[in-house]
């Protein structure tokens, strides 16, 4: 990905550098990493429900992603990162800006409207909408049939991690099945932009920059218009639970997770996201004394089998 530095021209277009080079399967390193990511986004899941005696749900996102748009610009600031110059990548980064926003808003007005299991399920379909839309657009990310078995696994294996929570005797709301829908979907979208434009060639953090900045305009308006009461000052632990979400949970794991579409397949990567809820159940008995059945574990081997079908190399 190019990395603009230095003072250029701020109404001269800046020429696009080539792509770096993207590999066909998962090695190593970026199994790796997306296993650091997914118990990040776990950890980070628990901390966000212990902050919210304190911190409305939507009020939090905002102060989260507020805080990583601002490392964001330290970061390009200390790195003489250009996030300003003329690229062609405006109206792509805006629209994945929009989708990541929306995702979020669909999380948290969700979840007063349904469990966590059962938005949790919903939201995970992410997967699916880019295995199923990105090879439109780019055929080199379709997936084949034992990598479907292998997604399809995986996704089964968190529906059955989570199934307490999905008894429909508990009266959950439609509406909050589908905003968890809409919110997976949005996840997928955001993805299908980022590969199939312009987004796919600049920087890594100009492409977080989009998607925090726009999330951090539109979340606070969400807020006040859902009626949430901002406590302000914070608690001591809610400035940590706060800091943390916009370091870890807002900056370095978005950062590290661009970094990788920009040169591993997004279908692959996007289905190691199934590790995420069952990450969260474990964090959430060694914090929050929630128990933790046989069942999950099991469902921890199950995904890694399905991720090891989905790394797969086709036949042929």
């Amino acid at each position: 990905m190019s990395i603009q530095r230095g003072g250029g021209s701020y109404h001269a277009a800046m020429p696009l550098a080539s792509p770096p080079e993207r590999k066909n399967h998962l090695d190593l390193l970026a199994v790796s990493l997306l296993m650091l990511c997914c118990l990040l986004w776990g950890g980070q899941q628990v901390l966000i429900k212990a902050t919210l005696p304190e911190l409305p749900a939507v009020f939090q996102a905002w102060l989260r992603l507020g805080g990583a748009t601002l490392l964001v610009l330290l970061w390009c600031l200390l790195k003489g990162i250009s996030l300003w110059g003329r690229d062609g990548s405006l109206g792509a980064g805006l629209l994945a800006g929009l989708f990541f926003a929306g995702e979020f808003a669909c999380i948290y007005v969700g979840l007063q409207h349904t469990s966590a299991s059962r938005l949790t399920v919903f939201l995970y379909t992410a997967p699916f909408w880019v295995a199923l839309l990105l090879p439109l657009k780019i055929p080199a990310e379709r997936l084949h049939g034992v990598q479907w078995l292998g997604l399809a696994l995986a996704f089964a294996a968190v529906v059955f991690a989570l199934r307490e929570g999905l008894d429909p005797a508990q009266g959950q709301s439609l509406q909050g099945d589908l905003l968890g829908l809409a919110a997976g979907m949005f996840w997928g979208l955001t993805t299908l932009v980022i590969r199939g434009s312009k987004l796919a060639q600049i920087s890594t953090e100009k492409l977080l920059f989009y998607q925090v900045g726009v999330s951090a305009v539109l979340l606070p308006v969400l807020s006040l218009a859902l009626g949430e009461v901002w406590v302000w000052p914070p608690s001591a632990f809610a400035w940590g639970s706060v800091l943390a979400q916009a370091t870890v949970g807002g900056f370095v794991s978005f950062l590290i997770w661009m970094w990788m579409l920009g040169r591993y397949p997004a279908t692959r990567m996007s289905s190691f996201v199934f590790f995420t809820p069952l990450f969260a159940l474990l964090f959430g008995a060694w914090w929050l004394d929630e128990t933790v059945t046989p069942g999950v574990l099991v469902a921890i081997g199950a995904v890694a089998a399905g991720m090891a079908l989905m790394n797969r190399k086709a036949a042929g």
